[in-house]
């Protein structure tokens, strides 16, 4: 019977050890692949990232319980360590007016806190077509136009921010853009890859709206979103890149717990 029931425990013992080496083995063969294709993204010219949301967690945050701004990565890293959560990767995730509101749509965690903009006006916003990165409760990510955007039910939206203009729409390069344009800034923007993962970059160095889209088409992107321009920064500290300051409205962060 003692002989039995050692026998049971060592049979559970080794299915139990098999189970968590596949399992690691699995994790550890996702993180690799999403180191790698980092290491491909590399680009000197380019500050890149690729979020995967079956394996990473990614929100928006603007404001705290308080009503107040969180304005910038610090503050952002802060409020996210009283909840044992560690802040990985920030980028700012769209434009403000001059009273820090978001210019267009803005939804954090399935709560529509401004609406979608579809008026005409001056500036990179309204240089339509314009669009929204958004999550859905699904794990899934997208880039939409504004104009396609209209017609979601936003039930199944968790989070969302409008900003423009797109960079890339189907593939192709938004066609107010001029290969030959002098207007170079720093520029950061969002898109989607492929396999679904979202590639976020930033320019090390002013480009202009071109190269700038021209980059996220060459990494096989059909849809791209520009995010803001000269204020941008993102917080990677993998990446060393550990700054945190700046004065921002929404941004975009991933943490790990």
């Amino acid at each position: 019977m003692k002989k039995k029931i050692a026998i049971t425990l060592g049979l559970l013992l080794t299915i139990v050890l098999v189970v968590f080496c596949f399992s690691y083995l699995e994790i550890n063969s996702q993180y690799k692949s999403e180191l790698t294709k980092n290491l491909k993204l590399k680009n000197d010219q380019f500050i890149s990232h690729v979020i995967d949301l079956k394996y990473q967690t990614l929100a928006f945050y603007w404001k705290g319980l308080d009503g107040q701004r969180f304005k910038n990565f610090e503050n952002l890293k802060n409020h996210l360590l009283i909840s044992n959560k560690k802040l990985t990767f920030a980028v700012n995730g769209g434009m403000f007016d001059p009273a820090h509101e978001p210019v267009g749509l803005y939804i954090e965690n399935g709560t529509l806190l401004t609406p979608l903009n579809t008026q005409e006006g001056e500036g990179n916003f309204f240089m339509k077509p314009n669009g929204i990165f958004y999550l859905t409760d699904d794990g899934q990510a997208y880039v939409s136009t504004t104009e396609m955007f209209e017609f979601l039910d936003l039930k199944n939206v968790t989070y969302a921010t409008q900003s423009g203009p797109m960079l890339l729409i189907d593939g192709d390069i938004h066609p107010n853009f001029n290969p030959d344009s002098k207007s170079f800034y720093i520029r950061n923007g969002v898109g989607i890859l492929p396999d679904g993962t979202i590639l976020f970059a930033m320019s090390n160095s002013a480009v202009n709206f071109y190269d700038f889209a021209n980059y996220f088409r060459k990494q096989g992107v059909k849809n791209a979103l520009f995010l803001d321009g000269a204020i941008s920064k993102t917080y990677l500290p993998e990446a060393s890149l550990n700054e945190t300051d700046g004065e921002f409205s929404v941004m975009i962060g991933g943490y790990s717990e």
